[in-house]
């Protein structure tokens, strides 16, 4: 195997760094830009959360697995998340959509002490047994959750595009999709969270 597809991986873990700047502007820049600024920013979250979905698997399955790529990808991932999160709570309070952000301030919260909590986790149990923390299901039900939440949440203002349908008045005046969204992430991430500190809490030493 050439060395140009030894890299692939870790290009797109990269890609994946590149991509969350352009993410966040388009989403702030371009929020008076009508549809293309609902669509732009949607299609660059996509991609990133698409190459976050195959750097992993193409490591392992073409044993592709390197130091720079441990280091580099939940690094990426760590980026994405957060950035994203905190782009689209500034996002719903520059389109006056104080209600909506300030139920999503916790959503964030919520997503923001879980990363920091499972990420200290796997460095303390790591340092300390030399046990790896892996993906649980419930961690990659989290990361699917999320994601399909952000691209949801990010088109939902279409329906605004629509005022004359009752059905598209209503879904967006009431926000119906970001609200049930942003429950299914909240209790996704939250109970994720706990799982790993169930699992994992028992490897550390509270007395050392």
């Amino acid at each position: 195997m050439n060395k140009t597809a030894m890299n692939i991986p870790n290009i797109l873990s990269l890609v994946r760094v590149l991509l969350v700047p352009a993410f966040v502007a388009t989403l702030l820049f371009m929020r008076d830009a009508g549809v293309w600024g609902i669509i732009v920013p949607t299609v660059i979250y996509a991609l990133t959360a698409l190459t976050d979905m195959l750097d992993g698997k193409i490591a392992r399955k073409y044993g592709l697995v390197t130091d720079f790529g441990k280091f580099i990808d939940p690094l990426a991932d760590k980026f994405m998340v957060i950035s994203s999160q905190i782009a689209m709570l500034v996002w719903m309070l520059l389109l006056g959509q104080y209600t909506l952000a300030l139920v999503f301030v916790w959503v964030v919260l919520i997503i923001l002490l879980r990363e920091l909590g499972v990420t200290s986790l796997r460095l303390v149990v790591a340092g300390k047994s030399g046990i790896v923390v892996a993906a649980s299901m419930l961690g990659k039900i989290k990361t699917v959750s999320q994601m399909a939440g952000t691209v949801l949440i990010l088109l939902e203002p279409i329906f605004a595009l629509f005022p004359d349908v009752s059905f598209c008045s209503f879904m967006w005046q009431y926000h119906i999709i970001a609200y049930v969204m942003m429950a299914i992430m909240a209790f996704t991430t939250l109970f994720s969270g706990i799982d790993y500190l169930k699992a994992y809490l028992p490897y550390i030493d509270t007395n050392k």
